[in-house]
Formats: C-alpha cells, structure tokens, sequence
C-alpha cells in the first residue's frame, strides 16, 4: 500500500504515509463488510512481515525473479520503450505482493483481470519457496461511470459503496446505455438467464431508463436495504421524471447579502475552484430557481431563499444568515 501497484500505470505512483495507510484500511474494512461476514474474516498488515525481512532474505527473494520477466509487463516495457524511468521499487512490488502470499500460504488469490501477471508471479515463487501455488482467479474490469476507462476514485468515474441510496441511484442512472448488461453482470446478483433476457429486451428496442431503474434498485438494494432502494427510485423520479425538488436539500447560510454566483459555488463547497465554477456556468450546469445562468460575473441577492443547482444531482438551498 505504501508504494503502490504500478500495475497500468505510465508512471510512478506516489507513496503514502502509515497515518493514510491505516485510515485507508479502516474504510477498506467498512466496505468489505458489506459484503462478506465479519465473524469468518481475517485482517493482516503484510508490514507485519516485511517489516521482519531482512537485507539478504529480500536479496534471496529477488533472486528467484530476472529482470527480462518483470519487462514482460505491457506498462514496464511501455516506460523503458518510451525512455520514461521504472524505479526498483516499481520493480519489486509483484515480487512483494508475491511474499504475501507465502506469508499466509494462500490457496487462492482473487484480482481484477489487471492484477493477472502479478498473482502469476505469485504462484511462480510459491514454488520457489516449495508451497503449493496457489489458484489465481480473475474478474473483469468494472467500467466507470463516463463508459471509457476503468472505475477508479482517481478517474472521478466511481460509485462508492458507502455512498447515499439516493446519490448511489442517481449515478447508476447516469451510466451510458451501453453499460447496463455489463453492470447488471458484475454488480448485481442476477442469473446468467435473466442477464440474457435483459439483453434480449434491449435489442427489441425497449426503453433502456426500465432496466437501468431496475439495476439501480438491485445495487442499492444490496449496500443499502430493498426499502432504501424504492425511496430512492421514488426519489429520482421526483426530481427527474417530475421535475420537482429533491425532499431534502442541504442549505447553506450566507452571510453576504451581494455575492458574485462565482464566490458562492465555492464559498458554499458546490464547486471546488473559481476556474471550475467558471467552466461549469459557461457549459450551461448552474441554475438558479430553476434558471439557467450563463453570465459567469452573475451577481446574487440573497435576501430571501433560493436554491442552486449543480449540474443533474446537486441542489443547495440558500439563505441569508
């Protein structure tokens, strides 16, 4: 965790402190468990091991490894082709994830399909170490949000699974047309059949907003509750198919009475920069009491509530404090 899989990427992750390690672990443990039973799982810092090795036991696993096999990687051979640096860190990374699994002596090491090469290398020095390699199992990439690249917070293309029932529905209901089978596929809990009758309806032409509202209920439904899911159906018909206001809304209280729109969409935390609130009102996203602005030196009275929105989703009541 403190180095970073490199695993995809044109260049060097950066690395993270122990304090970022540990909040990290403790949000990874919220999540999983969601998921899988707490009572039948275990936790492990692999620095619980590392940290014990020492210089000539890492020199011994490296060893066991050439460099020409870690240059097989599509993203190393990218960088040394392009003349971009691969540091040694970089390199021993799958050799370390590798150590993890002769620490526990695993029987089976699950992935994204990116993290094939790594968990091979994993069986290669389990033999190495005389262990029995361990049964390495693959899972497609989830596709973000924008339908292009893999979903990832660093791409801004994610659907968190502590998010809000009704901010998790909405996103899912943005997701392009395209990706509804490979979602309802990946995310959800439905047969192989019914997947199939989904695409078969598809392709006769029905309306793609049913089955995504349907796959927006099932993955709700799973990190939330089957009534949370049907609240926030509710909820995004409401404010979508009926163009009402959301039921609840945040509200910010100003204390200037004149106020540049600009200043108040970061001031207010809808936008994080100037720049940004700029782009977003020049591309026609900021409304104001159902108003569409486009002047970016908008000035604001705030003498009496109103209400902002942002883009599809984000809505903000003001008031003067």
């Amino acid at each position: 965790a403190k180095i970073g899989d490199p695993s995809g990427r044109s260049k060097t992750r950066p690395k993270l402190s122990e304090k970022e390690i540990k909040e990290n672990m403790k949000r990874y443990e919220r999540q999983i468990f969601k998921i899988l039973d707490k009572n039948k799982t275990e936790f492990y810092y692999n620095s619980s091991w590392h940290s014990k090795l020492k210089a000539d036991e890492i020199i011994d696993i490296a060893s066991k490894y050439t460099v020409a096999r870690l240059l097989e990687r599509d993203d190393f051979m990218k960088r040394y082709k392009n003349n971009l640096p691969i540091y040694l860190h970089e390199f021993l990374y799958p050799l370390f994830q590798a150590y993890d699994s002769i620490a526990i002596k695993a029987d089976i090491e699950l992935g994204g399909e990116d993290q094939y090469w790594n968990l091979l290398v994993g069986r290669e020095l389990m033999r190495e170490f005389n262990l029995e390699p361990q049964i390495v199992m693959t899972m497609p990439l989830l596709i973000g949000t924008d339908g292009k690249l893999k979903m990832s917070k660093s791409y801004n293309n994610y659907i968190g699974i502590e998010e809000e029932p009704n901010e998790m529905f909405g996103k899912i209901m943005s997701i392009p047309d395209e990706l509804i089978i490979h979602y309802f596929q990946l995310c959800t809990n439905r047969s192989e059949q019914e997947i199939k009758d989904f695409e078969r309806r598809l392709k006769e032409g029905e309306n793609p907003r049913e089955l995504k509202a349907l796959l927006a209920k099932d993955i709700v439904s799973i990190y939330h509750s089957k009534e949370e899911a049907e609240k926030a159906a509710e909820e995004f018909d409401k404010v979508f198919k009926y163009k009402e206001l959301p039921s609840e809304i945040p509200v910010f209280y100003s204390k200037e009475r004149n106020i540049r729109l600009v200043d108040l969409l970061v001031c207010a935390n809808l936008l994080p920069s100037k720049s940004e609130a700029k782009r977003k009102i020049r591309e026609g996203g900021v409304y104001l009491n159902g108003e569409r602005i486009s002047d970016i030196d908008y000035q604001v009275v705030i003498d009496k509530e109103i209400v902002i929105k942002v883009g599809k989703r984000k809505f903000l009541k003001v008031l003067p404090s």
